[in-house]
């Protein structure tokens, strides 16, 4: 069994959480959450807490998704009440983002300007200088694919660091030609 599994998710005040058969509805201040998972575990709200139980001690893959379903239950918890937030920085000469409406129009040097669809349930932040992107939103997964769909768009190149990429990253530079 997993060490992880075993450990119970205390439920915040504020939050409510709602278990029917495999599917988990969790709704708190910022918004609201559901997902549904496989039949191997057993999902069990007891006072004030969520527990997560193996249905097959001797299944493969219940033992392997008793941790992680415990693990994507937590998250959703700790989303509806703190959120999840990206940050994405922006590096290139005349390289900008503008938000219109529900899309984000990215000018990264092409000869034509990338126009992404803002997903439901996220929403994105951009400063005065165009050059910094900030992603919230409650579910952690989807805010991670929206930075890393905007960061596909022009990844960081290692010789000028031109590019998108997220703040924090690591990017490892290269050293350009040397002339005779």
């Amino acid at each position: 069994m997993s060490r992880i599994g075993k450990v119970p998710i205390c439920i915040p005040p504020g939050v409510k959480v709602r278990v029917d058969g495999c599917a988990v509805y969790v709704e708190g201040p910022i918004g609201k959450n559901e997902k549904a998972f496989d039949d191997s575990v057993t999902i069990e709200v007891v006072n004030g807490e969520i527990r997560v139980l193996c249905k097959n001690v001797d299944d493969k893959h219940a033992a392997v998704m008793h941790g992680t379903v415990r693990s994507i239950i937590n998250s959703m918890v700790n989303g509806v009440v703190s959120g999840y937030s990206k940050n994405l920085e922006i590096n290139g000469v005349g390289f900008k983002a503008v938000i219109k409406g529900n899309t984000l129009d990215l000018d990264l040097g092409y000869s034509h300007g990338i126009i992404y669809t803002i997903p439901q349930g996220i929403e994105l932040e951009i400063d005065q200088s165009g050059t910094k992107i900030a992603v919230k939103g409650v579910d952690k997964k989807i805010v991670g694919q929206v930075a890393a769909d905007i960061k596909r768009f022009c990844p960081v190149e290692p010789y000028k660091g031109k590019g998108v990429r997220i703040v924090g990253e690591f990017i490892r530079r290269k050293e350009g030609k040397k002339t005779a």
